[in-house]
């Protein structure tokens, strides 16, 4: 369920190198080796987070292995799954298919790249941040009570930017 170009920048068996990792009681990470332009080694790395409601946060998306998913069951139900730019997203589908019921959300140009390509077409974004937009998209009053985020729109990446 990744396109054909990403799979040359993640590890062939995710599940064998992701480390799952409670940084506090309600803050998950999942850490994942990850190729950038496919030679440079750098880290990948998606964050869950807790929110006081119990509904779950899930930042920049890693491979939904069945240790990740056993982790996410234990700590809630996933109600929001955040792209936090044009590249952290070769994970959405997979997310966006296990939990239905999650909002989706993404920034400008997102949408139309993952349409283009007919391994990752046919999520469906619940909000799309725009330069247009910025000001004035909230997401629910429950997450916008918990984070502080700000869309930079002028960054090549299109990058969302969030304060927990």
């Amino acid at each position: 369920m990744t396109s054909k170009s990403a799979a040359k920048l993640i590890p062939s068996d995710p599940a064998k190198v992701m480390v799952i990792r409670d940084v506090t009681p309600n803050i998950t990470t999942l850490s994942v080796p990850f190729l950038r332009f496919g030679h440079l080694k750098i880290g990948g790395r998606g964050t869950i987070v807790k929110l006081a409601t119990g509904s779950l946060a899930v930042f920049s998306p890693v491979a939904l292995t069945p240790d990740v998913k056993s982790k996410v069951s234990s700590l809630g139900t996933v109600k929001y799954i955040v792209a936090p730019d044009i590249e952290h997203h070769i994970f959405l589908k997979p997310w966006a298919l296990e939990y239905p019921q999650a909002e989706v959300i993404g920034v400008e140009g997102l949408p139309e790249k993952r349409e283009a390509d007919p391994d990752t077409k046919g999520t469906k974004f619940t909000h799309v941040f725009t330069a247009s937009n910025k000001r004035d998209l909230h997401i629910s009053p429950e997450f916008d009570g918990e984070f502080e985020y700000e869309y930079m729109h002028s960054h090549k990446n299109k990058e969302l930017v969030f304060v927990h």
